[in-house]
């Protein structure tokens, strides 16, 4: 039943789609063709990745009452816990949006994968193509005429590993400066985490990019990069907002004073 659902929505899709664009466009490479599945399935995403950016944003700045109820009911976490939902719930906020956008991209990362791996690209398996597909007469494995993205590349691996630095530097947030003095295990847990996610992450991300082939790390740089795009977009969007709503209430206070 799982093999069924992960070829029928994500494997042959994804294979049928790198196909499509490698026969009816002759001057595209297998690799452009990751590129443009990888924004076409970002694009399929985006209104996810909204909700889980909006969130994130949300969660920044109701931060001082969310460390008010902790403090408030630090003895009762039921309580506590309670409140702090009750907290996302009245601010239109899901503290799931992000897990959920992680978990929606996996399968399309483990079809890309196995499209590569058991695919047999550059030649087409034929018993999986869709009846209006046409078999390519040949196809381009090399990126821009470079990169054999059949085989492992260490130009792409490190362009996969920099690119989730930038990201995850984009959407952490800033530590503010303790006013408190003495320092809990939890405030240096939770500095040790984000300092592992902005550096080892990147690394591991390296070392696996460079593991598979290259067209992981192809998707996955297209992707971080698209993500780093979109999440400064949307937070200009919402910065303009902002604006808007507050000029708005500054000259609604005007006129009725």
């Amino acid at each position: 039943m799982f093999s069924y659902i992960f070829n029928t929505f994500f494997y042959n899709p994804i294979y049928n789609g790198l196909i499509f664009l490698v026969s009816y466009f002759s001057w595209i490479d297998l690799g452009i063709a990751v590129v443009l599945i990888t924004i076409i399935v970002k694009l399929i995403l985006f209104p996810l990745t909204k909700k889980s950016i909006q969130a994130q944003i949300k969660m920044k700045e109701i931060e001082p009452r969310m460390v008010e109820l902790k403090e408030k009911y630090k003895s009762d976490k039921e309580k506590q816990a309670k409140e702090i939902m009750a907290l996302y719930k009245n601010n239109g906020i899901n503290p799931f949006a992000s897990f959920l956008l992680v978990f929606a991209q996996l399968p399309i990362l483990f079809a890309l994968y196995f499209v590569f791996l058991s695919g047999g690209l550059p030649e087409v398996n034929t018993d999986i193509l869709y009846s209006f597909m046409k078999v390519p007469e040949a196809i381009n494995v090399h990126f821009l005429f470079i990169v054999d993205i059949t085989q492992k590349s260490l130009l792409l691996a490190l362009l996969a590993g920099a690119s989730q630095f930038f990201q995850i530097r984009l959407i952490m947030p800033k530590t503010e400066p303790s006013t408190n003095k003495e320092k809990t295990l939890k405030d240096d847990l939770v500095k040790n985490m984000q300092m592992q996610m902005k550096y080892v992450m990147p690394i591991i991300i390296f070392f696996i990019a460079y593991g598979l082939s290259a067209a992981i790390a192809l998707y996955w740089t297209t992707s971080n990069l698209f993500m780093i795009g979109q999440e400064l977009y949307i937070r200009k969007n919402i910065k303009n907002k902002t604006k808007i709503t507050k000029s708005t209430k500054e000259v609604n206070l005007k006129y009725h004073g």
